[in-house]
């Protein structure tokens, strides 16, 4: 009975959207005709996988993600081990620092770098003058530089996240261990490499695939930025179902991109128990 509620939600919120994307993309549904519309088998799928755009916007979603991803673990896991060697009231210091961004608003953040990329006024094409640059490029207006402009943008935002997830793991681990390291003669970097990265392989492994999964879902930033352009320079898939859906009313060709994320996505999210278990193994 405690577990009633639970379920229904789940069943309700959860289950029964994926199940009802799955059964749309078999039609050829559209947002002006009532009901599923004439059934169109795997027409969809095949539509989407032969469409030069779905795979350009998988491309940059995948762009994207190996744009962000490095960085965000990477960093955070320095910061983290910065912050959690100074201590005392700094520690809290950096870890509202780096928090802050992160429980902003996407739009905000979005108002924010807009106004750090604009040409000619923008604080990052003054940075660019003084260095010495004639003429820089508008970062968001040109192709090859609108995507990093958005990963810096989403670096920027999001690494406040895995900052508090590997400070707390940074924190369970003792004390001691260091002391015992320093008075047998380990230097910080030797305590680091032998203590404190194997100690913090599980949490990298969880931030590391959260990071996949919330790059691969990328559209707020790209939405409010540049709205998938220059041209389609950062047409993402979820852009592209947005505009499938909602543009053309093309609901089940968009049901069918969604579901090949999803199956993407599906994918990546498998790795971690597996991961889990060859560690489980190696330690046992």
């Amino acid at each position: 009975m405690f577990v009633a509620p639970f379920g229904i939600f789940y069943l309700v919120f959860l289950i029964w959207p994926v199940v009802y994307m799955f059964i749309t993309s078999l039609f050829d549904t559209s947002l002006v005709k009532h009901g599923f519309g004439p059934f169109a088998g795997f027409a969809n799928y095949r539509e989407m996988l032969t469409k030069p755009e779905f795979w350009s916007a998988m491309w940059h979603t995948i762009q994207f993600t190996l744009y962000t991803v490095p960085p965000l673990v990477v960093l955070a896991f320095v910061f983290a081990v910065l912050a959690n060697r100074i201590g005392g009231r700094s520690e809290w210091l950096f870890r509202l620092a780096f928090f802050v961004p992160f429980i902003l608003p996407s739009a905000t953040i979005a108002l924010i770098w807009s106004f750090i990329y604009t040409p000619s006024t923008g604080l990052w094409n003054s940075f660019q003058k003084l260095l010495g640059a004639a003429d820089p490029a508008p970062v968001l207006g040109t192709p090859d530089l609108a995507m990093v402009g958005i990963a810096v943008t989403t670096v920027w935002w999001t690494i406040g996240f895995n900052f508090i997830l590997y400070l707390a793991g940074l924190q369970d681990i003792p004390r001691e261990l260091y002391e015992a390291a320093a008075v047998d003669g380990a230097s910080q970097w030797q305590q680091i490499r032998s203590i404190t990265i194997p100690l913090l392989s599980r949490t990298t492994t969880l931030v590391l695939l959260l990071q996949i999964i919330a790059s691969l879902k990328i559209f707020d930033q790209v939405y409010l930025m540049t709205a998938g352009g220059p041209g389609i320079s950062t047409q993402v898939v979820l852009g592209l179902v947005t505009t499938t859906a909602f543009t053309d009313y093309r609901v089940g060709a968009a049901a069918a991109a969604s579901v090949l994320l999803f199956i993407v996505i599906l994918a990546i999210t498998v790795v971690r128990p597996l991961i889990e278990r060859i560690q489980q193994r190696r330690e046992a």
